[in-house]
This record gives structure tokens, C-alpha cells and sequence, in this order.
């Protein structure tokens, strides 16, 4: 490594238990960002993260939106190339609390096969690895009294929400939030000692579909056998979306969708990823789906469509023989490069007006989408992140895709005219968005390192 990261590197080491502690202090704050409960909660890690960024020298400043505010530091020191990082702060609701095994916000930390692990609801997702880019820069701060490169933070409070005011917040703060590059840590490693960037994440559409067919709840026994039953149709709507190869049987669903290239199949296949393993973790002992591919290549690099929820008629305790007024589903579909959410969700309504009995009729609605992205891999900013990590781990690191959606990242391309490098830190059993969430300590302090290598070869760019 350069010489400049050493002392940056010794003094990461020697004060990471202090990192813990910070991380440690942040997960104790209850940032439930979608439940309304919580604001106080959430804004007050925001004016956490605010203070702890004025403390290491970053101005710092809050802005308020319709919803919860925008943290945005800015450092003019260093020369090179300007990196925006953004994260958030606001965390999934804990439950179910009763499958938690130490309360949600009192973080432990516990061994595990790979060590010391910290366990909290926003371990992993996303307060952890956000820590690891605000240590990385209180290390060199620490060091050499000054960041080797510009850098702008953005950390929002809406990200588990959809972050309705994010496209609006970059629209306005265009100018100020300029940059060459963004770097995101909010993605996951395929092993504890594999680093990776990922450079293909798939999109998000998300419908409710209704049915509907009697002008109200009728009684079964005086009309059972005589009129359309709303959840009888849906569920054949339902049961057809999807052929016997595990195919989705939208017209138009596949017309934009490449195939996968040998190589990127063979990059894949020699990372050795352990799909029983994989499923294990999940409850599952097979894989279902689209037949042709792995569980990796279905789950990064091919599109799929869900039925999250269904319900219609009487679903409480004991028996009300109805046939319901209406039935409702919620659909949503996951893209990938080169897909379009308009074009399916046209796509989807084809499909059900199609097939819609008389007597019956259809409502479909949009709650969100998130296009499909995929990043260049031949940027020098990817390169001087590949190195980064090479030197971190003493290992290659992977060029992996990634089943769920980071909408912000097409939103950063779209408004800001930016790349994103996602260089992410969790790993699959870090449980996610469940109970018991978690961090790998060995994670924790990589990570940091890496973001720490990483504005060094950032720096040498500019003096090179």
C-alpha cells in the first residue's frame, strides 16, 4: 500500500473498538422512518450523524423536506476527483419483536463462526456500512489533519419509505451536489473474505390489482353457484402468470431482456457461491423458477414477478359464508437492465384485461417503480475501487449483480448524470429487513479500510 494509508490504516486499527461504540450509540436510536411514531426518533439520527460529522471537520447541515430531513456534508480539502457518498438512516420497523432474540435497538455484540457480530435492527442496513464511510473519513482526518480528496455526503431518512422526497431534494441541489462519482455501501460480499462491486441491480414494479363483481357482499347459499366469485377469477388470473418452466406468461415480458453472456456466466460460476447454503438459510432445500438458470443467475440477472399478498371475502375468526364484493392482489415485478417499468405495467394491464370475465371488472394501481441498472465496469472510478478492495482483502474482487432494487442509483444517473459505485460490505445471513439483523465486526473494520484506501487512490488519480 502507499505510505500515506499506513498511519491511516494503524489508526483505524487502534481505535475500532471506539468505532464500535459509535455504531453502537447510533443503532440505539430508534429511526423508523416510515412509522409516523418514530419521527422524533428519526430526526434525531439525523442531527446524531450531523454532529458526528461537524466533530471530524465536515460543515455539515440539515435540510427539511415534506418528510424527513437531508443530512449534507461538504469538505473542500484534498484535489481530485469530488466523491459523493450517500446512505441512509432511517431502518425497517422490528417487527415481529417476538422473534428477536435481545431487543431490537439495544445492540449486543455476539461471537459467531466468523467472530464478533453486532446485532440491532439497522446493523447491516444501513447504519453499519454507512459508519464505515464517516470512520474512514474521521481516520484521515485524524491522520493527516485533512480528506486527500473533495467529498459530499448525502444521507437520507426516507430510503425504507421509497424516498419520496430524494428526486426532488437532487433536482433542486443540483449544483451543490455535483460530483464525478457516487460511492454507495448498502449491497453485500458473496463470503466474509470475497469482496465484490455490484454492477447490475434489478428494477421494481409494484401494483395492486382489483376484481371486483357483486355490488356488495352476497350470501353464498342463495347465490353460490350462480354468480362470478371475484376470488375465484383472480386466482386463475394469478395461477396463469406463470407456465410450467417457471416462465411469466406476460406478452411482452422478456422482448428487452438480454441473454447472459458465457463469460459473465463463467465469472459467476467460479465465485463458488454455495446455493444449498444459500437456500438453507432461507428454510428451502431446492430452488423453483425459471428453468435454464442458477439460483445466483435468476436472482441477479433475470427478471421475475411475485404475488406479495392476496385477500378478498371474510378472513376473520370462525365462518361467514359470503361471496365477496371484490378481491385484491399485490403484484410486483423485478427488472432487469434494459426493461422498462411503463412498458410492463402496460404489459400487466394487457394481460388481465385479456382474460377478464364478463361481469367483472379491473382496477390496477401503480405504487412504485425503480428502474434496472447497470454500471460501466471500464470507469477508472471503478478501477481505483477495484484496487482499493484488492488491497484490503489481498484478494480480486467480484463484479456481481444483485436480486433487490437501489432506486437512488438511477435516480443519481438520471438527474445528476453520475455512476454509482456500490460497494457493499453485508453479507446474505445478515438477515436483512428480519429479526435478529446483524454485522460482522470483520465487515465493519474492512469496510472502513477499504473507504480509507479508496480516497487514496482517488487522490493519486488527481496527482497522476
Amino acid at each position: 500500500m502507499a505510505a500515506d494509508t499506513g498511519p491511516v490504516l494503524q489508526w483505524i486499527e487502534a481505535h475500532f473498538d471506539d468505532s464500535v461504540k459509535r455504531l453502537e450509540e447510533f443503532l440505539r436510536i430508534p429511526s423508523v422512518g416510515a412509522d409516523p411514531a418514530h419521527d422524533a426518533d428519526t430526526r434525531r439520527a439525523a442531527e446524531w450523524l450531523q454532529g458526528e460529522l461537524r466533530g471530524i471537520g465536515i460543515e455539515t447541515a440539515l435540510h427539511d423536506t415534506p418528510g424527513h430531513p437531508m443530512v449534507v456534508g461538504r469538505s473542500e480539502e484534498g484535489q481530485g476527483p469530488r466523491i459523493l457518498y450517500y446512505g441512509h438512516y432511517d431502518v425497517q420497523p422490528p417487527d415481529p419483536l417476538e422473534l428477536w432474540e435481545s431487543p431490537p435497538f439495544e445492540p449486543v455484540v455476539v461471537e459467531g463462526p466468523h467472530g464478533p457480530r453486532i446485532i440491532a435492527r439497522g446493523a447491516v442496513d444501513d447504519k453499519g456500512q454507512l459508519l464505515t464511510i464517516l470512520e474512514a473519513l474521521r481516520a484521515w482526518k485524524a491522520v493527516h489533519g485533512a480528506l486527500p480528496v473533495p467529498v459530499t455526503l448525502l444521507v437520507e431518512g426516507e430510503e425504507e419509505s421509497s424516498s419520496p422526497n430524494l428526486d426532488p431534494f437532487l433536482e433542486r441541489y443540483r449544483q451543490a451536489l455535483a460530483a464525478d462519482m457516487v460511492v454507495v455501501s448498502d449491497t453485500l460480499m458473496p463470503a466474509i473474505d470475497q469482496p465484490a462491486i455490484t454492477t447490475q441491480l434489478r428494477g421494481l414494479l409494484y401494483t395492486e390489482i382489483t376484481v371486483g363483481g357483486p355490488g356488495q357482499d352476497l350470501h353464498s347459499g342463495m347465490f353460490g353457484g350462480a354468480v362470478v366469485n371475484p376470488v375465484h377469477v383472480l386466482a386463475r388470473l394469478i395461477a396463469g402468470l406463470h407456465d410450467a418452466r417457471g416462465r411469466v406468461t406476460v406478452e411482452g415480458f422478456y422482448d428487452r431482456v438480454l441473454p447472459l453472456s458465457p463469460e459473465q456466466r463463467r465469472s459467476w460460476q467460479e465465485l463458488g457461491i454455495d446455493e444449498r447454503a444459500l437456500l438453507a438459510a432461507a428454510g428451502f432445500d431446492r430452488s423453483v423458477g425459471e428453468e435454464g438458470y442458477s439460483v445466483i443467475e435468476r436472482i441477479w440477472a433475470r427478471p421475475c414477478l411475485d404475488v406479495n399478498g392476496v385477500w378478498g371475502g371474510y378472513t376473520g375468526e370462525g365462518s361467514k359464508t359470503v361471496i365477496p364484493a371484490e378481491a385484491h392482489a399485490k403484484l410486483s415485478c423485478r427488472l432487469v437492465p434494459e426493461q422498462r417499468p411503463d412498458e410492463i405495467f402496460a404489459a400487466l394491464q394487457r394481460y388481465f384485461e385479456r382474460r377478464l370475465p364478463e361481469g367483472c371488472r379491473l382496477e390496477i394501481r401503480r405504487f412504485g417503480s425503480g428502474d434496472p441498472v447497470r454500471v460501466p465496469t471500464d470507469s477508472p472510478h471503478l478501477a481505483a475501487a477495484r484496487r482499493a478492495l484488492r488491497e484490503v482483502f489481498d484478494r480480486e474482487p467480484a463484479l456481481i449483480g444483485c436480486g433487490g432494487s437501489i432506486p437512488v442509483v438511477a435516480s443519481f444517473k438520471r438527474i445528476l448524470g453520475l455512476d454509482t459505485i456500490l460497494m457493499g460490505f453485508g453479507l446474505d445471513d445478515d438477515r436483512m429487513h428480519s429479526p435478529n439483523e446483524k454485522f460482522e465486526l470483520a465487515c465493519l473494520r474492512n469496510g472502513i479500510r477499504a473507504h480509507a484506501v479508496l480516497l487514496a487512490r482517488m487522490a493519486e488519480r488527481a496527482a497522476g
